[in-house]
């Protein structure tokens, strides 16, 4: 009877000792799906995303506002506009036809490409950025001649459209060259 007995307590022990593993799997797997949502609710990771999105366009937006093409003059300035809101996209249809002629007449064409950058403030609920870009401008000339390159420092405004964040504000900052 004793042996019975042993074996009885042993089978109650195995089946104790499944349900206490199966309820701490059950908890942990409660728990790593709260953290789960936790980890989705998160507003800092909104907006680091959100940023990453503003520092893109903005890449973006600085290389095109530095570049024309002689020979796609047009072109290039109807993606300035596109690239713009705000009061720097009316200075740009303002001077549209002015700059059009320029490069008409010059027949130079520079290509812009964002080295660096950086988003130094952004506000989601208003939708404004600010960032700043280091730009490598090349510059080929009408002869087609040998190409020069500058260096440029921005300061870009950024506005969020429905189209997605453009440029609202584009200022050059000197560039220390000693």
């Amino acid at each position: 009877m004793r042996g019975l007995w042993s074996r009885a307590l042993g089978v109650l022990r195995g089946r104790a000792a499944g349900r206490i593993v199966l309820a701490a799997a059950v908890l942990f797997a409660a728990w790593g799906g709260w953290s789960y949502w936790q980890a989705t609710q998160d507003e800092a990771i909104d907006f680091g995303a959100e940023r990453d999105r503003v520092l893109a366009a903005g890449k973006r937006t600085v290389a095109v506002l530095n570049t024309v093409d002689a020979a796609q003059a047009d072109r290039d300035l109807r993606a300035w506009l596109d690239a713009s809101t705000g009061a720097l996209r009316t200075d740009l249809e303002r001077a549209r036809q002015q700059n059009l002629q320029r490069v008409r007449q010059l027949r130079t064409s520079t290509r812009g490409t964002v080295t660096d950058a950086a988003v130094t403030q952004l506000d989601v609920r208003a939708g404004t950025a600010r960032m700043i870009a280091m730009v490598r401008v090349e510059v080929t000339p009408a002869s087609g001649g040998g190409a020069t390159t500058e260096r440029k420092r921005f300061e870009a405004g950024l506005a969020r459209t429905p189209e997605g964040w453009k440029l609202q504000s584009l200022t050059a900052i000197p560039v220390n060259t000693s």
